[in-house]
């Protein structure tokens, strides 16, 4: 469990959530605690995906994937484990910073952003669409659930421990959902410019798994061009919260540029 989390990543489900809670109040440990939750959920997700019966995986992060050093059998259950402990940790943060209401709300929410009407569902989308060809809108659908449906849920979680208004989670959400589209446009743009040594796995690996990508069915230039919609919106959707939200703009300009 250790080895997955400790290997490095963006990291961007806790930043983002950070990003947002900043935006309404001091950052705290309980927020770190709720984001961490998040990131353990993630990198179950991960462990799960590298798997020979899934992506077949040898490296991540620039370090051989858990099933390499510890065998497969040993990577299940170490994802397996880090579900379970990520709710464990949502249900123990302080009452004073989130309240049982909130923290049942947000458990429901967890739920259904990483199981079967979110992350999971995705997965499985995607993993039928290897080797067929996919619409543009079937490759949206897919990752509004396998990569969005977490970020969503990282953006209304920092919200609801930040105490937003109502108004604002309301354009957090679709916010966060066009974050995941442009950060799942980047993953795959990177995969085929990207340098191999910064991103921690080969390059075209997405290709050479018969998975539909934006620059394969776009071109590459239109990729760019499409993350460049996205971002705007969910700019516009920034500039329209109730609070200045420097942290946020600064999460999407990392988003765009990033090199990993």
């Amino acid at each position: 469990m250790l080895y997955s989390l400790s290997t490095g990543g963006k990291r961007i489900r806790p930043l983002l959530l950070i990003a947002v809670a900043g935006s309404y109040k001091p950052v705290n440990g309980e927020m770190y605690k709720l984001g961490a939750a998040i990131e353990m959920v993630h990198t179950y997700s991960l462990i799960h995906d590298d798997l020979p019966s899934m992506d077949n995986d040898d490296m991540r992060r620039g370090k051989p994937t858990n099933h390499k050093v510890y065998g497969e059998a040993l990577a299940i259950l170490a994802g397996d484990a880090l579900l379970t402990e990520s709710f464990s940790l949502l249900g123990n943060i302080n009452e004073q910073e989130l309240s049982p209401r909130d923290a049942l709300y947000l458990t429901r929410r967890l739920t259904e952003a990483s199981g079967a009407t979110g992350m999971v569902g995705g997965q499985i989308a995607d993993l039928e669409a290897e080797n067929r060809g996919v619409t543009l809108a079937e490759l949206e659908w897919i990752h509004r659930h396998k990569t969005a449906a977490m970020l969503k849920f990282a953006a209304e979680a920092g919200g609801v421990i930040g105490g937003a208004p109502p108004e604002d989670i309301s354009l957090l959400r679709p916010f966060a959902e066009e974050v995941g589209i442009a950060f799942q446009i980047k993953d795959d743009i990177l995969d085929v410019e990207g340098n191999e040594s910064a991103i921690g796995k080969p390059v075209g690996s997405d290709e050479n798994n018969g998975k539909s990508t934006y620059p394969s069915l776009l071109s590459l230039s239109e990729a760019k061009h499409k993350l460049r919609n996205h971002m705007e919106k969910a700019e516009h959707m920034l500039r329209s919260l109730s609070v200045p939200a420097p942290d946020l703009f600064s999460v999407l300009s990392y988003i765009e540029d990033r090199d990993r």
